[in-house]
């Protein structure tokens, strides 16, 4: 089945519109909605040409403490040939429109629509759109937490369709996650994933964990349970769950929903403030999802 990806092309919504919409923040979860993200609300980056992005996530304190997103949109001939400029930031990037060339550790690559992206930390690398349409990816960055005996992870560049769903147990494939990288690997301290359900798929209990998510509706809609509230949420839509936030999921079709998914995974609770600021909010498990 053909994937597809939505991503956000900006513009304003008429003077004759009603401002009501889903946007929501809480001390537990937030909602971005699609509609949300307009040209007013747009950041751009130095080292970056021709470039603009919507942040959707970044360290709260108090609130979600690990990763930060951002949805990047390059004009044709733009990008970037220093893009990260924390030595110690990993990132993953996911495309969803256009064509981009990465290059990382003296190799360069085509990444299109489905393609995925782990870059370690101080990588190197560079990206630019040479193509003649808009490109539009999602990057998520996180400060890598080194484990003791072992290394950091090596570059993977992948894409999606290339890679068959594990379906959850119990499920005759009707939640599936589509993995990019092993998730028993313990050099990852965290994982981008895509989940897929079929119409009238659900999770079946709620989820009660310490890690942090981050979903970006990538396809579909759903009522998603996030703490004591139901939500409908659409392509496009945004939901950031700070961690122990109790959620669940009814997918009522009619076609898939599918979500691109953050989370911190395989690290010990710290139990102090880091010397080097970070918080430790991870998990030594690899959760199911």
């Amino acid at each position: 089945m053909t994937s597809k990806y939505y991503a956000p092309h900006g513009g304003h919504p008429g003077q004759d519109r009603l401002l009501t919409d889903r946007a929501i923040f809480t001390d537990a979860y937030a909602v971005i909605p699609r509609g949300t993200m307009r040209d007013i609300v747009t950041s751009f980056l130095p080292g970056w040409t021709q470039t603009r992005l919507w942040v959707l996530a970044r360290p709260l304190s108090g609130f979600a403490e690990t990763f930060s997103q951002y949805i990047m949109e390059v004009a044709p001939g733009g990008g970037s040939d220093r893009p990260e400029t924390d030595p110690d930031a990993e990132g993953v990037l996911f495309v969803v429109e256009g064509t981009a060339t990465l290059r990382v550790c003296g190799r360069t690559y085509t990444m299109v629509p489905g393609g995925y992206a782990y870059l370690p930390p101080s990588s190197g690398w560079t990206l630019h759109n040479k193509g003649d349409a808009t490109l539009r990816f999602h990057w998520i960055r996180k400060a890598y937490e080194p484990a003791e005996g072992f290394v950091q992870p090596d570059v993977v560049v992948r894409n999606e369709n290339d890679i068959t769903p594990t379906p959850m147990p119990g499920t005759d494939g009707k939640w599936a996650t589509t993995r990019f990288v092993d998730p028993m690997d313990m050099r990852h301290d965290m994982h981008v994933t895509v989940v897929t359900f079929e119409p009238g798929a659900v999770i079946p209990f709620l989820e009660t964990h310490v890690m942090e998510h981050g979903l970006y509706v990538l396809e579909g809609k759903a009522v998603y349970r996030l703490n004591q509230d139901w939500v409908e949420v659409e392509a496009g839509d945004f939901m950031w769950l700070r961690a122990f936030c109790p959620q669940a999921c009814y997918a009522g079709g009619p076609g898939r929903f599918r979500y691109l998914l953050y989370k911190d995974v395989n690290r010990p609770m710290a139990l102090r403030p880091r010397a080097n600021g970070r918080t430790g909010m991870l998990d030594f498990r690899s959760a199911a999802e």
